[in-house]
């Protein structure tokens, strides 16, 4: 099955070897997501809200330049390296998924970048293209 890479207007460079999304058989699959600036540093360091709205906007742009809406996200994949970031993660994903909630998980983790507390990583089905 042929894939196509989803590479949103204003993309930065990755800092490993993988793109921001691909696009196969109507399913958009975003890679884990952090709340990267456009010279590859962290957004709003420590501060689990700003990181989440950050990377719930990266998300979006994503699965919008691939056809897509918030509104087809079927799962969501949630680190954080501290519990003491749930509450606030929730209630920011709460703004973004207003109506019905996607699939789920929460896991507390190591990231890659020790200014980061949140990454996301999500699929989305926005049908046969």
């Amino acid at each position: 099955m042929p894939k196509t890479v989803i590479l949103p207007p204003g993309t930065t460079t990755p800092i490993a070897p993988f793109s921001p999304g691909t696009l196969a058989d109507g399913v958009v699959y975003v890679s884990g997501t952090l709340a990267f600036d456009k010279d590859n540093n962290i957004a709003h360091p420590g501060d689990a809200a700003g990181q989440t709205r950050h990377i719930l906007e990266t998300i979006k742009s994503v699965i919008e330049t691939a056809g897509g809406t918030l509104a087809d996200v079927t799962m969501n994949h949630i680190f954080i390296t501290d519990w003491s970031h749930y509450g606030a993660v929730n209630t920011v994903y709460a703004e973004y998924f207003p109506g019905d909630k996607p699939a789920r998980y929460c896991v507390q983790v190591g990231l890659v970048k020790p200014e980061a507390v949140v990454e996301i990583a999500t699929v989305a089905h926005i049908g046969g293209r």
